[in-house]
């Protein structure tokens, strides 16, 4: 992780400078891969698809929109 993560950030910060990498969920599937969930704010996917590209060592098995956010703040007890 530290290797791609850092190439990530330094695609960003000289190639991407319209993406912002917010934030990324690092798991463990049931065969016990280590999966993440990226959030990156970009004007298009063609941009995080060319980010991804460049960047090598992973594939994206999904790309989705953001809709919202929710907390259990967002839900108090009656």
């Amino acid at each position: 992780m530290p290797t791609v993560g850092r190439r990530s950030r330094e695609l960003v910060d000289e190639d991407f400078p319209e993406i912002t990498w917010e934030h990324s969920h690092v798991v463990v599937d049931g065969d016990g891969n280590v999966v993440t969930y990226c959030v990156y704010a970009a004007p298009d996917e063609d941009v995080v698809l060319e980010h991804s590209k460049r960047l090598g060592q992973h594939t994206i098995e999904g790309l989705h929109e953001v809709a919202g956010d929710v907390s259990p703040a967002d839900f108090p007890p009656r």
